[in-house]
């Protein structure tokens, strides 16, 4: 049975403890197939979250491991998802949560706000490292030169590309922006 304390590499992340909020990663190079899934992950923290009687944690995370089942059998039939496919289930739940802080605060609740932005921040450990503006640019540079688009009419496809390329580090948003600069000029 997986204790709170031990938590692997996710997506080239070093994952983070529910419960003691440190993050600890393994002492050498670990293969790929020896990282826990993260479906499996968020179930051992949502765990060691009820055992340490940890609200907050519990209730997030009994939100994402639902969330991650409800995907999983969505559809035709059932499947296991891929963690790729759980960092953008949880990328959105996060961005929800940060929407829903706006509101609250726009509302006169900072208290509400408050909570939401906590369970953005918890949910914000299972995913990857956002890029820096310049990152970003690079990516969405080099995504546009490989596939030759320089006309604003191909806005659809060099999205496509830039999003691909981009791997959900970035909000859609500024993606967006970039493409749309790059192909104007």
């Amino acid at each position: 049975m997986p204790s709170d304390d031990v938590a692997g590499p996710l997506h080239g992340v070093r994952a983070i403890s529910v419960v003691s909020g440190a993050g600890v990663g393994h002492s050498g190079a670990c293969r790929p197939e020896e990282d826990p899934m993260l479906a499996d992950q968020l179930q051992a923290d949502l765990t060691a979250a009820m055992k340490a009687r940890d609200e907050l944690a519990t209730s997030v995370l009994r939100m994402a491991v639902a969330a991650v089942k409800e995907a999983a059998v969505s559809g035709t039939e059932a499947r296991q998802l891929s963690d790729d496919e759980v960092v953008a289930l949880l990328g959105k739940e996060a961005k929800r949560r940060e929407e829903s802080a706006a509101a609250f605060v726009d509302g006169g609740r900072p208290e509400r706000a408050e909570r939401e932005l906590a369970e953005r921040d918890l949910l914000a450990r299972y995913l990857p490292a956002p890029l820096t503006d310049a990152e970003l640019a690079d990516l969405v540079g080099a995504a546009l030169e490989d596939g030759g688009f320089t006309e604003p009419s191909q806005m659809g496809l060099a999205m496509k590309a830039a999003m691909a390329a981009v791997g959900g580090r970035a909000d859609g948003k500024a993606v967006s922006a970039l493409v749309k600069a790059r192909l104007a000029s």
